[in-house]
């Protein structure tokens, strides 16, 4: 089983490649997808960053 800092590197580093898909596996379809999802698609920078913030908070 692998152990709770190993997945959260694995969702930092698909923050940084598609952020909402690592936003979702942490969150599920909550508020945080969302904003994420919305930001990614207006820019993608805002997006990676939001996404690294509340995966690591």
């Amino acid at each position: 089983m692998a152990s709770e800092g190993t997945l959260t590197c694995v969702e930092i580093l698909l923050a940084i490649f598609l952020p909402p898909l690592g936003v979702f596996l942490k969150y599920e379809c909550k508020v945080e997808f969302w904003i994420c999802l919305l930001l990614t698609f207006l820019m993608f920078l805002p997006g990676m960053i939001y996404a690294i913030w509340v995966i690591t908070k």
